[in-house]
């Protein structure tokens, strides 16, 4: 954080009650970065909302989507907010195809790309190691993850099922992953936390979206210190 932000943060402070703060340092703790999901041409934006609430609730920060059609939709009803508290970063270039450019920028940032596909070539969701960064990919609720990802994944997963069905709906899957993933990763020996420099940067996001008129009260302190 530059000068000015370190200033912000201690201003806004003031506007906050003990309770909010607690509240934000206790979710801040437990936030992470070490795996993150990849949604790939997600079709219906319900099941796009409640995969973003599900990142959310398990404390992910960072959500990718990879949007060929330009379409991204959301359900306010189902998001319950939720959107506004994490990092959405959206491949959507248009005329291109966006899954590799999405999974190299996950690559050269140090991710493992598993790819969720109902294959005995891949392994268990239980089984996977956490010590490494994740990033896991799933796709649209009519074809699954396409051929492009799954070339470029490092490993295929699957989730253990014992009916007739193959497949889960999308958020219910993204559900199970996190269940199996986040504990066993808050378990482990990983540096999964932010530093310090990506909290500061995140708590003072965060004060701003819960202080009404924000915008406003951030626009006459800095005028104040010009």
């Amino acid at each position: 954080m530059d000068k000015k932000d370190e200033l912000l943060l201690q201003h806004f402070q003031q506007y906050l009650t003990d309770h909010r703060k607690q509240t934000i340092e206790r979710i801040l703790a437990q936030r992470t970065r070490h795996i993150t999901v990849v949604l790939e041409n997600i079709l219906q934006p319900h099941n796009m909302s409640a995969v973003v609430r599900t990142c959310e609730c398990y404390g992910l920060q960072n959500l990718y989507i990879i949007d060929d059609n330009n379409h991204f939709e959301t359900n306010k009803r189902v998001l319950k907010g939720s959107n506004k508290w994490i990092d959405i970063i959206r491949h959507k270039s248009k005329k291109v195809r966006n899954t590799a450019p999405c999974l190299a920028d996950l690559k050269s940032a140090g991710y493992k790309i598993l790819v969720t596909h109902p294959d005995v070539e891949g392994i268990s969701i239980e089984n996977v190691d956490v010590s490494e960064k994740l990033a896991v990919v799933m796709g649209n609720e009519s074809d699954g993850v396409s051929s492009e990802a799954l070339q470029l994944a490092d490993q295929k997963v699957y989730i253990p099922m014992v009916g007739f069905t193959e497949s889960l709906n999308i958020s219910v899957s993204a559900a199970i992953c996190m269940h199996t993933l986040l504990p066993k990763l808050r378990r482990s020996n990983a540096k999964w936390q932010l530093t310090r420099e990506e909290m500061d940067t995140i708590r003072l996001q965060w004060m701003k979206k819960s202080v009404r008129r924000a915008d406003l009260i951030e626009q006459e302190f800095l005028r104040s210190i010009a």
